[in-house]
């Protein structure tokens, strides 16, 4: 996957972080758990397209880590929303599955940057 593919998909995932907060019950525990959700997720997005703008080595994998924090945050907001009744797990998993596998490249990447760094 090239830098353009991934920051397409980095925005879809946005696209769906902003429906999904969009759709949550209005209590305040929900709208709380949601805004997290929505900074994090939204985030992704952002960040991956920093990435791509670094300045140096160093500066890319920092960047990745970054995406790579915020991805792995907004699983856990998913996950409270999920174990607090807010949202049904069947209508999370697809999501959460995109998380996963983003989550999975980045860190790739960031291995593999961080051993060409060192070689």
């Amino acid at each position: 996957m090239n830098r353009e593919e991934m920051k397409a998909r980095t925005k879809t995932y946005a696209n769906r972080i902003v429906k999904l907060c969009s759709a949550l019950p209005g209590n305040w525990i929900a709208q709380t758990l949601g805004r997290q959700l929505l900074r994090s997720g939204t985030s992704v997005g952002a960040n991956y397209r920093a990435v791509c703008r670094a300045k140096s080595d160093s500066d890319f994998i920092n960047k990745l880590r970054i995406v790579e924090e915020e991805c792995d945050e907004s699983l856990f907001w998913m996950e409270l929303l999920v174990d607090n009744h807010f949202i049904k797990l069947p209508r999370l998993t697809g999501l959460m599955k995109e998380a996963d596998e983003i989550l999975a490249i980045v860190v790739s990447s960031a291995k593999t940057a961080r051993s060409s760094l060192n070689a």
